[in-house]
């Protein structure tokens, strides 16, 4: 027996369809209507909109472990991996935030006042430095470069044996927009070595290194700094020993300066290490400067932020400063500062993804006829 249904109940069947479906009809030969071919969006933008989704997918994937990292630093269960951290970052211009994220600012500064380094508010004894030692055999043009290495860091180890070669150069104007690269003065002053210096302004990272801060005395000329304010000074005076110490800027001169920046902390004062906390400043790239009983410049640069070198901390500076005999010895702007440079080229591991950072100050150890080739 053959099914038949009334036609209006067949036409609004077929309309119920087309509405749920929300089928598209085209005329097709014959009168008859077909599915109307589906728009597929092109190959490049089906490829792009996958692109974008799996990349933002990973993006917060990576943010959530970043998070989960530093969480786990700041409320971890150890409180020495703790300070590390907060010691660490705080250091930093960039990522100084991050120590913040899950403690608050008085849990933060009870942590670093509790893992700095404790000034002793001694001044260098110049009496102590004997240039030479005495020995008639000793040889004033020697500079030498030696490995250091540590359980979180390498580095080099610059040994000048004539302190008279090293001196503060500084570029030519301090409020020009952007400072030069070690490398650079280098090359101007046609030095054969040379470290980063003292400290400049950097707000939140972006500073240009052209406003030194504090104290700059270069080759005898006054160059910035109040001469009535104290400064962690740390330089030469007039008779190639290193001064070092927290001292007004007259008490400087009195001192008879010739060379200076200001930064810290100091390390080694009269022979004396100074006392450090539990992480020591956090591990950091870093550069020191030092100088033994005979006279002899130590400069000393540490790679850090990196796998094979996380940084060094006060402690570890300290540390190497003693094994190679300093009996001054202070701390000079680190992080992605921290360079070494030896005939033109920068011979330690800048952290930094766009190599050396301009600065306003550095330590050049000058030429001496033996190192014309």
């Amino acid at each position: 027996m053959k099914n038949t249904y009334p036609k209006d109940e067949v036409i609004n069947s077929y309309e119920q369809l087309m509405a749920t479906e929300k089928v598209e009809m085209e005329p097709a030969p014959g009168g008859r209507l077909q599915r109307k071919a589906e728009k597929k969006s092109p190959k490049p933008i089906r490829f792009l909109k996958r692109f974008f989704l799996y990349l933002t997918t990973l993006l917060a994937a990576l943010l959530i472990c970043c998070v989960g990292i530093i969480y786990i630093f700041a409320q971890g269960p150890s409180e020495s991996a703790r300070n590390i951290f907060v010691a660490s970052v705080t250091q930093t211009s960039a990522a100084k935030f991050t120590a913040h994220m899950f403690l608050s600012q008085e849990e933060v500064d009870r942590i670093l006042s509790e893992n700095t380094v404790v000034d002793s508010g001694e001044i260098s004894d110049g009496d102590l430095i004997t240039i030479g030692g005495g020995d008639e055999d000793y040889d004033l043009n020697a500079l030498t470069i030696e490995e250091v290495s540590g359980s979180t860091y390498k580095g080099k180890m610059m040994i000048v044996n004539d302190p008279s070669r090293v001196y503060v150069s500084a570029i030519p104007d301090f409020t020009v927009a952007r400072g030069q690269q070690v490398a650079q003065m280098a090359a101007r002053e046609n030095a054969i070595a040379g470290i980063n210096g003292g400290g400049f302004e950097d707000i939140a990272g972006l500073g240009k290194g052209a406003k030194a801060q504090g104290i700059v005395v270069s080759q005898g000329v006054w160059r910035n700094g109040s001469k009535n304010g104290e400064h962690q000074v740390i330089g030469f005076d007039d008779q190639d020993r290193l001064l070092i110490g927290t001292m007004t800027g007259t008490e400087a001169v009195e001192a008879g300066v010739r060379d200076a920046v200001a930064w810290g902390p100091l390390l080694v004062v009269n022979g004396q290490a100074m006392e450090v906390g539990d992480s020591g400043g956090g591990l950091n790239p870093r550069t020191a400067i030092g100088q033994r009983a005979d006279g002899a410049v130590l400069l000393l640069v540490i790679d850090g932020r990196q796998t094979n070198s996380l940084g060094a901390s006060y402690a570890d500076l300290i540390e190497v400063m003693l094994e190679y005999g300093a009996v001054n010895a202070a701390n000079l702007d680190g992080g992605t500062s921290s360079s070494m440079v030896y005939e033109g080229e920068v011979i330690t591991n800048v952290c930094s993804l766009y190599g050396e950072r301009p600065l306003p100050t550095c330590f050049l150890v000058r030429r001496v006829e033996d190192d014309v080739e």
